[in-house]
């Protein structure tokens, strides 16, 4: 076998993925383990670090068992985002869990920077809206409530990072303590206009400077792997790291402003590139799509908090065996028949970003049947990424083209024609499933010299409902997010109108 290789490292939130991937993007081998995430409260979501680098370790080397003697020229790593966790600069062990990215406990440090009147500060500097998605409060948590953390932080025995920095410290033997311009873009603690960390909200976070990675563009060379650390060879190098909902927007060959791409996982991503810095005033995110040779590609991002989890989450109320036999049951009716489900199972996100918020399911009547709660489920998925999209294109001032979608309900025909509908847009759903790695990869060609092509599409949804009957649909969606909204307020102020 001749040619550069890369070995794709996708580190996602249900499971782990390695690909060894060629410069034409062919996927040659592959490996998977799932991820554990547990759930010691209600709110709270967190992972095992340790388990997270074994589980690394393990599908390198099924991948380089399966590719027997071949030189890989380099690693890639995309991972999942807003996860964070804190270990010991010395032994490099962590002193808490990962905090993933859906967990809420840190909400009360977040209301109490928005009742001082810190959050529009906060997101002026990050373009990012104070919630508890994002990582800084996580650290503060994780400082404040681990033993004797603030005492160690002050002595600067311990490191912060977000999940490809703890990757990177293992798999270079913690020789580097380093992240990139994405992942950083996602802490709450990076200034994206001057692309430094930012000493002022480090202070109101209450996140010693100190602990935090060193900041290098996406397509750097990190480091190179240690001895002994994993099945592949020492020196190794880590050419890339990457988000890994950015590392889809580079994975579909997306490279100018106008084209929108849509990750559906346990949440859903969207993102789309902008010229420049973009302030949203429509609960969209600013952020960081990625870096290359330093210089930096912003975007504007809107995140889903719950969007496949939800068809995951019917499929069990209504006792069905999987999300197949929910798509299934959804066929069997021609629409919800009027039953809305708004999936607030941990808050909402963008573009509503109430952590408040719980789920509702609107618009029953004798005549509901379990069909319809399933068809309700899948549009729910197809009505929120067309919350975000509708809210991109009021920041960006001018229509946005053609969704490009990839994940789990990217392969279900009936939740893209939906899509496309709801839109009145295209849908070009990926052919490949591992849309993040292969991004990873042809990020880590890129610092080759080598040009890697955009996954193509499997599968074109052009939109085929009436246009008045899509706006109808669209609007009884609104009415039931309003309708939840409302539900919350009025919880909130003890019933009073």
């Amino acid at each position: 076998m001749t040619g550069e290789l890369i070995l794709a490292i996708d580190q996602g939130t249900t499971n782990t993925k390695a690909l060894l991937v060629d410069a034409s993007g062919r996927v040659l081998h592959q490996a998977s383990i799932p991820n554990v995430v547990t759930y010691p409260q209600p709110g709270w979501a967190e992972q095992s670090a340790t388990a997270l680098v074994d589980g690394v370790k393990t599908v390198i080397a099924e991948v380089v068992a399966k590719a027997g003697d071949v030189r890989i020229s380099g690693i890639g790593i995309s991972n999942q985002r807003e996860s964070i966790l804190v270990w010991d600069a010395a032994t490099g062990e962590p002193i808490g869990p990962v905090i993933i990215w859906q967990c809420r406990r840190s909400a009360p440090k977040c209301d109490a920077l928005r009742v001082a009147g810190h959050a529009e500060i906060i997101e002026a500097k990050t373009g990012l809206a104070l919630d508890p998605l994002f990582p800084a409060a996580k650290i503060a948590w994780l400082l404040d409530n681990v033993p004797c953390a603030r005492t160690r932080s002050d002595r600067g025995e311990l490191r912060v990072g977000t999940v490809d920095s703890w990757l990177l410290w293992n798999l270079t033997g913690g020789k580097v303590h380093a992240t990139d311009h994405s992942n950083a873009s996602r802490t709450q603690l990076f200034n994206t206009e001057t692309l430094t960390w930012d000493a002022d909200l480090c202070a109101l976070f209450g996140v010693p400077q100190n602990l935090l990675a060193e900041v290098k563009s996406s397509d750097a060379r990190f480091g190179v792997t240690a001895d002994g650390v994993t099945a592949l060879p020492a020196g190794t190098p880590i050419l890339a790291m990457i988000g890994d909902s950015h590392a889809a927007l580079f994975g579909h060959g997306v490279r100018s402003p106008g084209t929108v791409k849509a990750t559906y996982g346990t949440g859903t991503s969207l993102m789309a590139l902008t010229p420049n810095r973009v302030r949203s005033t429509h609960g969209i995110s600013s952020t960081i799509a990625w870096s290359q040779g330093g210089k930096v590609q912003h975007a504007l991002e809107g995140n889903i908090s719950i969007s496949g989890q939800a068809a995951a989450f019917v499929s069990e109320l209504l006792g069905l065996e999987d999300a197949a036999a929910l798509s299934a049951l959804a066929r069997s009716v021609p629409d919800s028949n009027g039953v809305a489900f708004v999936p607030a199972l941990v808050g909402l996100g963008a573009p509503y970003w109430r952590a408040d918020a719980r789920g509702t399911i609107t618009g029953m009547t004798l005549g509901t049947k379990p069909a319809h709660m399933a068809r309700a489920a899948l549009e729910a998925i197809a009505f929120q990424v067309a919350d975000v999209y509708a809210a991109m294109e009021a920041d960006m001032g001018s229509p946005l083209g053609e969704l490009r979608a990839d994940g789990g309900a990217s392969r279900n025909p009936l939740v893209m024609q939906f899509q496309s509908d709801i839109l009145g847009r295209p849908v070009a759903a990926a052919a490949a499933a591992e849309v993040s790695a292969l991004g990873a990869a042809a990020l880590a060609f890129s610092s080759l010299g080598i040009a890697m092509p955009g996954v193509p599409a499997a599968g074109h949804f052009a939109p085929q409902m009436n246009t008045d009957t899509a706006q109808k649909h669209r609007q009884s969606w609104l009415s039931a997010v309003t309708q939840t909204l409302a539900t919350n307020d009025k919880q909130a102020s003890g019933g009073k109108p």
